[in-house]
């Protein structure tokens, strides 16, 4: 695939550029590492690009990198889950600034590892794997996994594996950013976010809008972020990091804040144009009621 070759060089060479600056213990290896991240200060609560409450860990396994809260087993309460798609020859370090933002808000982030990622096998099998772990009394993770509450994300191929994820009856939605073609979300059951790049010129946003047009069965929104290109959401995700939190908080933690980002009459992202250079919302996302206080 044509697609395919084109992001293929450009993000294989990113990885093996910030994998060489990063140093031992935080690249993808066959045997679990632990590696903890700096403590992030409390963000506000309507400031979803701002860093969360917690310290984060990152745990990189052979199939799986996991991103969570530090202390997570002395934690008060479960952590939903979002699971991670990469773009074609893409890692997980690639995306280590967007991984650990959403785990300084509390998510537990597994993200797959395959630089290849369109069917979504390793990202099923990263639920699998935190189902066993949250089973596990010897686990970090024992009981501390919100297992009810999961989210499907990824780049490029990886977005595209997040709509192919989305029909799992496990996940509750999903949000695929500039997501390639080999994907059909008829199979997907759950609301979603489509977000695309204004200057993408891998993933043109007409490709993303016909994802949007095509899930007139679902709630779906279609963003399209200002001045983006293809690789915006690369290393530091800049402006996808607070709208994308805003949505996992919404659907998986239940946050009334940043639900009014995206529903009701006073819809956020709406009337963000300095954000936004196209955003659209389904009948089905025009009916989801305003959040009640």
């Amino acid at each position: 695939m044509l697609w395919r070759r084109n992001l293929f060089a450009p993000l294989a060479a990113l990885a093996l550029a910030l994998t060489a600056s990063a140093g031992a213990g935080t690249a993808a290896a066959a045997t679990d590492t632990t590696v903890v991240a700096t403590a992030p200060a409390a963000s506000a609560a309507d400031d979803f690009g701002a860093p969360g409450p917690y310290a984060t860990a990152v745990e990189v396994g052979a199939i799986t990198t996991l991103y969570y809260p530090r202390d997570i087993a002395d934690s008060d309460r479960r952590h939903p889950v979002i699971v991670w798609g990469n773009g074609t020859g893409g890692v997980p370090l690639v995306y280590r600034d967007l991984m650990l933002h959403w785990a300084s808000q509390g998510f537990v982030v597994a993200a797959a590892n395959t630089p290849m990622s369109n069917l979504g096998i390793s990202m099923r099998a990263s639920i699998d794997m935190l189902t066993g772990r949250n089973a596990d009394p010897g686990s970090v993770f024992f009981d501390r996994v919100d297992l009810e509450h999961i989210g499907a994300s990824g780049h490029s191929q990886g977005g595209a594996a997040a709509i192919v994820v989305g029909s799992d009856p496990r996940i509750d939605t999903i949000l695929p950013i500039q997501p390639g073609p080999l994907a059909n979300i008829n199979a997907v059951r759950v609301p979603a976010l489509l977000l695309a790049g204004q200057r993408d010129s891998i993933v043109f946003p007409a490709l993303v809008k016909a994802f949007y047009n095509a899930a007139d069965h679902i709630p779906a929104l279609y963003g399209e972020v200002r001045g983006a290109d293809h690789f915006t959401v690369v290393g530091d995700p800049g402006p996808f990091a607070a709208p994308t939190t805003a949505w996992f908080r919404a659907h998986l933690m239940g946050d009334r804040t940043a639900h009014a980002q995206f529903f009701g009459p006073g819809c956020g992202i709406c009337t963000d144009t300095a954000t936004w250079s196209d955003v659209r919302r389904n009948g089905l996302a025009l009916n989801v009621p305003a959040a009640t206080p």
